[in-house]
């Protein structure tokens, strides 16, 4: 249940990009993919590599998933534009 937690929480947070430039690697959808794979990623690493079962999940195993999907967004958009940048 945490790691659908931590992907809802991603999928979440991604549907802001549309406030973005679109810039990112793979445009939206490589948004999506790193605002996902941030969130897995990072919520993995808070909980010490252990993904939270159906009655150790609370609003906070959600939140902890916050951080990574923002840090995935603003990965695929650093790599975007420096692409942009060497192509042009």
């Amino acid at each position: 249940m945490g790691l659908l937690a931590w992907t809802m929480m991603g999928l979440a947070i991604w549907h802001f990009t549309i406030f973005l430039p679109d810039r990112s690697w793979g445009g939206i959808v490589g948004a999506f993919c790193g605002a996902l794979v941030g969130a897995v990623v990072v919520g993995l690493i808070v909980s010490g590599i252990h993904v939270p079962g159906r009655h150790d999940t609370h609003v906070v195993t959600a939140l902890e998933a916050i951080p990574g999907a923002l840090v995935g967004i603003a990965l695929m958009y650093v790599v975007g534009m420096r692409r942009a940048r060497t192509s042009a």
